[in-house]
Order: C-alpha cells, then structure tokens, then sequence
C-alpha cells in the first residue's frame, strides 16, 4: 500500500515539473516574440545556446536556473515573472513598469525616490562608473575626466587581466562567460576597497550580470554614456578591429537589438550623455558639468 502512494505521489510531481517546464518555455518564447528578437540573437545576448532554447520554448528542455537566470535578463524580466503561477502579461506590477519606462527621467526620479527614500543618502558621490556598449568614449572620457580631476582612472578589464594573470581572451576561453562574471564581481569588490575617489570603466555587457550591476548602482554614480548604433560600429572599426563586421551582414541589425534590449538597464544609471555626433572635448566637458551637479568633490583616494 505505501509502494503505491508513493508512486501516486511521484507521478504527481512529474506532472507538475512537467506543468512548469511548459508554462517556462512558453512564457520564454511569448517574451522573446513580443520583442521581436529572433532565436538566434537571444542566444548571442544571453550567452545560451540556440539548442538550448529550442528546447526549452518547446517544453522539452529542463534547464538550469542559471540559464534561465540569463535568459530572463536577456530578455529584460524577472525569472519570477517566467516561472510564477501568475500571467506576468497581466499583473499589476508589469503594468506598473510598463507606465514606469514610459515616464520622462524627472518622474521615474520621483517615483524611485517616493519608493526607496533612502537612494540619496548613499555615500558614493565621489566613485564614478562609465557605462555603456563599447565605443560609446568610456575610456577615452575616463582616461581624460580622471586626468582633469585629478583623480584615478581604471578600465576594470585590466584589473581582470592583473588578478588573474591572463588576457581578457584568455579568461574567457578559460573560463567561460560565469567565470568571467565572478572575476569581474571580484575584481569591482577590491576597487571599492581600494578606492573612494575615482572614475571606472566597465564592459557593456555588465548590465546583464544582475547582482554585479546592482554593486555598481549602489555603490558608485553610474553614468551611461550613450551613441546611436551607426557611432557604435564606426568607433570600433576606427579603432582597427572589423571583427564585429567580419563575416556577418547582419552585425547592424544585431547592434541595435542589443542597444534597445539594455535601454532600460542602461537608464537605470544616475545620469547619462549622449555622445553621437560630438567632438571628444565637447563630451568631456559635459561629462565634468554632470559630475559637479552631482557634488563630485575629488578627495584623496
């Protein structure tokens, strides 16, 4: 008698981790639809596998909680949101976000102060992170609002490549993209212990590692420096790397896809620049006018 209550019982849970799977990998495919991002550019963004994501919209696929953790923030949700009971498409607090990116900055201020009252009495008003997709001018401005503040100037990269020993290539060869994550999460604690005046630039694709964005959104005045997708490509390749051209056609398309994808993390920054069509003094002075109203004070670091 109890063999077969117990195989009731796991039968019933088959049926429910059976249930989940389905409802997951329809709300995944829902998602990416209503973005209008292809299969194949979800899978660039979010770093998972083309296979893994047909199996997983199709209900067959028991992925790991850290894939779908990647894909939810490729697709710009909550993973609460894709594996809940709840229509995500219907609940209130989407609806609430959806008003929320709609808001002009001044309001989506307002809202973040009424709900988290405390968010300005953070001390970090003298670490400043550049973020943003490469070529938006992190390093050249970082370099250069550093030298004019008299203040350090890091490229996070390069303290990855001095606390592992290797190049950015290779640690990601090594590695992989979750390894390259923990580096970079290490690498970001021992800057805020070393530092408390200072200008960092990180990697674009910082946005997509929840919890390391989230200690740079506490613990510095992130500023988005921003170029339209034509700027992005043209910088890069100015610098001498046509890789990001290289054998694929459709490199501009998958561009704009990534920038509109990380809008909405890039613009939780604190303030932003757009720096499309302007010479690389006229950025930098913008650059050192938002920082002094945001009472940046270069102290000894």
């Amino acid at each position: 008698m109890d063999e077969i209550t117990h195989d009731k019982a796991e039968t019933a849970d088959d049926a429910l981790v059976s249930s989940l799977i389905i409802r997951v990998g329809l709300r995944v495919r829902i998602a990416r639809e209503r973005k209008g991002i292809p299969r194949r550019v979800l899978s660039e963004i979010s770093g998972v596998s083309p296979r893994y994501l047909a199996q997983l919209e199709a209900g067959d696929g028991n992925i790991s909680i850290g894939l779908l953790q990647k894909i939810a923030t490729a697709l710009d949700h909550r993973i609460e949101w894709i594996m809940g009971d709840d229509d995500p498409w219907d609940a209130d607090s989407l609806r609430m976000l959806k008003m929320y990116r709609a808001a002009d900055t001044d309001t989506q201020k307002q809202v973040l102060q009424i709900l988290n009252p405390d968010t300005l009495l953070v001390t970090h008003a003298n670490r400043i992170c550049l973020v943003g997709l490469r070529g938006a001018g992190k390093s050249t401005l970082g370099a250069l609002a550093g030298n004019a503040l008299g203040v350090p100037f890091v490229e996070l990269n390069r303290k990855i490549e001095e606390q592992s020993g290797m190049a950015i290539a290779e640690v990601m060869a090594l590695y992989g993209q979750e390894g390259y994550r923990k580096l970079e999460a290490q690498a970001i604690n021992r800057i805020m212990e070393t530092y408390d005046t200072m200008v960092l630039a990180v990697s674009g694709g910082i946005v997509a590692a929840p919890d390391t964005y989230n200690l740079l959104l506490n613990n510095f005045q992130t500023i988005w420096l921003k170029a339209s997708p034509e700027e992005h490509m043209a910088r890069v390749r100015a610098q001498g790397d046509e890789r990001p051209m290289a054998g694929n056609p459709e490199a501009m398309e998958q561009l704009k896809l990534i920038l509109a994808n990380r809008e909405i993390l890039y613009g939780k920054a604190t303030a932003q620049i757009d720096t499309s069509g302007k010479a690389v003094n006229a950025s930098l002075s913008e650059l050192l006018d938002v920082l002094k109203q945001r009472n940046f004070k270069p102290t000894a670091s």
